[in-house]
């Protein structure tokens, strides 16, 4: 008889083998509107768990699927490739994502071959962070050139050279209480993160009404123009053909019909101008561009009343989507730029998350009518205001988490909830902040840091073990054998991923310009590698801390007065407690602390040949200038209950949209097969939710770890 499997991570998988009956697969392969395509990289850890993850809900219908209006609604045409790509839950299992304004590891860093999205960095206010580098259209890994189905390895043979949390500095726990076991994110709907905005304010999604505004176009608009014209017209917006209008001949002529179409065509397309022709007795609406390519980028002015706030804000409701994702697929929905949208920080992907987002220009009408649309998304509570979001205006963002199948007792569990409300948790860089391959994201950086260019081109691109198969290995593999940018260029049908990026630039920079060649992969990303590095230095260093002097602070320790760093004095030392005390993060516009720490930071440093006098790079970009974190967060808003259940499949709290949709809360028995931790709690930004649990578990939360306690189970 094989043992439990206690791992989160194969319980995901476990729980979609049992759940797939044949006939079910079947019923659900049925109901699928459009065929899926194959997956990015059979062989792919991220490939595999998101097949499986999308198994397991359309198995179980957990997801907002609205197969029937995504196929059957002529006003939701999308582009092409988000037609697609819109029908699969395109999922990847990384350690932990927490749904915070960290800086998350690009998916092309932690997951070799998958596109490398632009993502926000910490406390960084770049407004168009979200512009897409790429010009060439691509289907982000749903292209079938190059592919070749292949066994996928066992989960432990592709982790087996991952990361521990021993391997980034994360060894100490600041409770003392007994550890138990628990499964995180056997459903992505176990974790549900809600953004808390400026005003300290919880993000709900309660109200989908649009508010009233005489100066909005009719509901006509979303279906006079046929999906042909549609087609049309989105060629001629996007430039994609060589015409330079596009005529509609007026059916049925009256002005009010007229009106409309003129209303349609530039509320749906931003940029077409039109104008009303008669050509041999016929009345035809005639669009074209006015403002050349810069039309696109630019909604239209005159359009927009002045009495009408320039944003229109609303509440996005997502599941199992990061926010660059989202943002990118509501941008191809309505035909506008990524970057008129703006937010206050990213959310990761495997959760449930809702949070505040502005668009310029576009009416809370024609965002509403995204929900006819849209798969695993809800828009609502819609407001128009003068300003746009800006990054880290946020205060923080409040969890709810489940964790399932629990051995702990209800004693156990009361000292480990009590002790993270009344103490708190190290504020450990959880492990997606250094990827999860044979490669971690930190030796990249160390690379950059060092100046070592051919080793940073060498890190990235070289074959290695584990965690990837197919066309990435052959792109690796062609480049070990010749070392030609063009021809590894080749065997990647995504070259939007990191690695296709860095060979787009050697092919076009030369061997000789590395720099320049990494350059063209987005700044956010490259800038990744090198908070990666910071962020390895500051858990080991943290660790030391704790380690030498514990928790209590310390004459030498640093404290923050306002946005400056001071020492703690002898005669000063009762006034502070561990909550006060902060650590740098290596640079070159920060002090360290005045004990053996300091030292340790210093001969940290020096082995790795850096020097920590001087932190400035010669690319400007890559020069640290070093911040401040608290060693030792306490969370806020902490609640918890023990439940019983003995169904795995249901859901064991409501969301946003079960409340609008008006389902009764489950109810639970006060005996049942399985026992669950359902846990609520708030962090401020730039914190690791998954560093709270894992205070709680007394659990690595690495997935190396997770795999390896599993192998017996997976043979």
């Amino acid at each position: 008889m094989l043992g439990r499997p206690r791992s989160w991570l194969f319980r995901v998988a476990f729980a979609a083998a049992a759940l797939l009956r044949p006939e079910q697969h079947a019923r659900s392969l049925a109901a699928r509107p459009v065929p899926r395509p194959r997956s990015q990289a059979p062989g792919s850890l991220k490939c595999f768990l998101g097949a499986l993850k999308m198994e397991m809900t359309e198995a179980t219908g957990v997801s907002l699927k609205r197969g029937s209006h995504a196929v059957e609604d002529n006003d939701c045409v999308a582009p092409a490739e988000e037609a697609k790509r819109q029908k699969v839950l395109d999922g990847g299992l990384t350690t932990g994502q927490d749904g915070l304004e960290h800086v998350s590891p690009p998916s092309g860093v932690d997951m070799p071959g998958a596109p490398a999205a632009v993502s926000a960095g910490e406390g960084r206010k770049n407004s168009d962070v979200q512009v897409e580098e790429e010009e060439e259209e691509e289907e982000d890994g749903l292209s079938e050139e190059g592919e070749e189905e292949e066994e996928a390895e066992s989960f432990a043979d592709m982790m087996k050279h991952g990361l521990t949390e021993l391997d980034v500095g994360i060894t100490k726990f600041v409770s003392s209480h007994q550890g138990f076991s628990g499964i995180l994110k056997e459903r992505y709907s176990d974790f549900v993160v809600h953004e808390i905005g400026k005003d300290g304010r919880i993000s709900h999604l309660d109200d989908l009404s649009v508010p009233v505004d005489e100066e909005d176009p009719s509901e006509d608009v979303f279906t006079v123009l046929t999906a042909e014209e549609k087609q049309r017209l989105e060629e001629l917006q996007l430039f994609k053909n060589k015409e330079t209008s596009v005529a509609i001949e007026v059916i049925e002529d009256t002005k009010e019909k007229r009106t409309v179409i003129h209303q349609a065509i530039k509320s749906l397309f931003p940029g077409l101008e039109t104008k009303t022709e008669d050509r041999e007795g016929k009345k035809y609406i005639v669009a074209y561009h006015a403002a050349g390519k810069k039309a696109l980028a630019n909604p239209r002015k005159h359009s927009w009343p002045k009495s009408r706030g320039s944003y229109c804000h609303f509440v996005l409701y997502k599941e199992n989507k990061d926010t660059m994702d989202a943002i990118n697929v509501l941008s191809k929905y309505l035909r506008v730029k990524p970057n008129i949208f703006s937010y206050m920080g990213t959310k990761d992907k495997r959760a449930i998350t809702v949070q505040e987002i502005a668009v310029l220009k576009i009416t809370a009408q024609r965002l509403a009518h995204l929900n006819k649309c849209l798969m695993n998304f809800k828009l609502g509570n819609f407001s128009y205001q003068k300003n746009p979001l800006k990054l880290g205006e946020l205060q923080g963002n409040h969890f709810t988490v489940v964790l399932r199948n629990i051995t702990g007792t209800d004693d156990q569990v009361q000292q480990a909830m009590n002790s993270l409300k009344e103490i708190g948790f190290i504020n450990y860089y959880g492990m997606q902040r250094f990827g999860t391959t044979a490669v971690p994201t930190y030796q990249v950086g160390r690379a950059i840091l060092q100046n070592s260019w051919t080793e940073v081109m060498d890190l990235i691109l070289k074959p290695r073990s584990g965690a990837e198969k197919g066309y990435l290995v052959k792109c690796r593999e062609e480049w070990a054998k010749t070392k030609d940018p063009a021809a590894a260029l080749r065997k990647l049908p995504v070259k939007r991923c990191v690695e296709g990026q860095l060979l787009r630039g050697l092919s076009k920079y030369g061997m000789k310009n590395i720099v320049s060649a990494f350059g063209i992969i987005p700044r956010n990303n490259r800038l990744m590698y090198i908070h990666s590095y910071q962020s390895y230095v500051w858990n080991n260093m943290v660790s030391k801390r704790i380690e030498e002097y514990g928790l209590k602070p310390v004459p030498g320790d640093l404290v923050l007065k306002g946005a400056t760093a001071t020492y703690i004095d002898e005669e000063d030392v009762n006034n502070y407690s561990i909550h006060d005390v902060v650590m740098p993060l290596p640079g070159f516009d920060v002090i360290y602390p005045k004990h053996k720490i300091s030292e340790a930071y210093r001969e940290m440093l020096t082995a790795d040949n850096l020097d920590i006098d001087n932190m400035r790079h010669k690319i400007r970009d890559y020069s640290l200038s070093g911040a401040y974190r608290k060693i030792i967060i306490r969370p806020q808003n902490v609640s918890w209950e023990v439940v019983a259940y003995d169904d795995p499949k249901i859901p064991l709290f409501n969301t946003d949209v079960d409340n609008l949709e008006g389902k009764p809360p489950p109810v639970f028995a006060s005996e049942g097969k399985y026992r669950a931790l359902k846990m609520d709690f708030s962090l401020p930004p730039s914190t690791y939710a998954t560093m709270a649990i894992r205070e709680v578990l007394k659990m690595d939360t690495s997935i190396k770890n997770q795999t390896q306690l599993n192998t017996t189970w997976l043979r």
